[in-house]
């Protein structure tokens, strides 16, 4: 069993503006999962610097962060970071480059956990609808090139819509999770948080992490979900 979570931190600021990582960690900590996707893991303008740390993650939780960053003092890919346990094995990972009208992306590691491969994919997709159709394909189209692995996809699609847009293509391949609904975190009515699984991948359990830390640290709530490969 792996346990998988995704969260869009908001740049570590929360409902109440105060930007506090340390809060955000500890949401992390009382989620307790394999591999954590997350968005808006960097500042949004200069050096867009992590707010997370590999360093700090790595002196002060169990994760480690997939060596996935294009720029010295970030940490993922747009904003886009995936956490994995310290003794998990990386055995790929890549950005992906997606068709966009803002400053959006992918990534995508293959990893074995627990004596499991699987492979993970962590996103924030555009506002634009038509735009994340295109995304979603492309997504879509790298996965297919890369070949078979049972796959975990995860991130904040930003599609409101339960069934139609860039949900259309990926249910078109994979299972969707009955998470619920993770935004806004003051209350949520949106499910614009999602976990895909492709087949070969059995969704045991999920939900959307409520507790007095995540109801703050964030505009969104993170979502989990425990997968077992069949």
């Amino acid at each position: 069993m792996i346990k998988v979570a995704s969260y869009n931190i908001h740049k570590a600021v929360g409902i109440d503006r105060i930007r506090s990582p340390e809060r955000i960690l500890a949401v992390l900590e009382e989620i307790d999962a394999d591999v954590v996707a997350l968005q808006e893991a960097d500042r949004r303008f200069g050096q867009r610097a992590a707010l997370l740390s590999a360093r700090h993650i790595a002196d002060h939780s169990p994760w480690k962060i997939v060596p996935l960053s294009a720029r010295p003092l970030s940490s993922g890919w747009h904003g886009n970071v995936i956490l994995v346990r310290k003794d998990a094995e990386i055995l790929f990972c890549e950005a992906l480059h997606l068709p966009t009208l803002e400053p959006r992306g992918a990534v995508m590691s293959d990893l074995r956990i627990g004596g499991e491969r699987i492979r993970v994919v962590g996103m924030h997709l555009d506002l634009s609808g038509l735009m994340r159709r295109r995304q979603a394909v492309a997504i879509m189209a790298h996965l297919a090139r890369r070949g078979s692995m049972p796959t975990v996809m995860m991130g904040d699609l930003n599609e409101w819509s339960r069934q139609s847009g860039c949900l259309r293509e990926f249910s078109s391949h994979f299972h969707i999770a009955a998470t619920g609904p993770s935004f806004h975190a003051r209350r949520p009515v949106g499910r614009l948080d999602r976990i895909m699984v492709s087949p070969g991948i059995d969704v045991v359990d999920c939900g959307v992490h409520v507790s007095d830390e995540s109801r703050v640290a964030s505009d969104h709530l993170p979502i989990w979900a425990r997968v077992r490969p069949a």
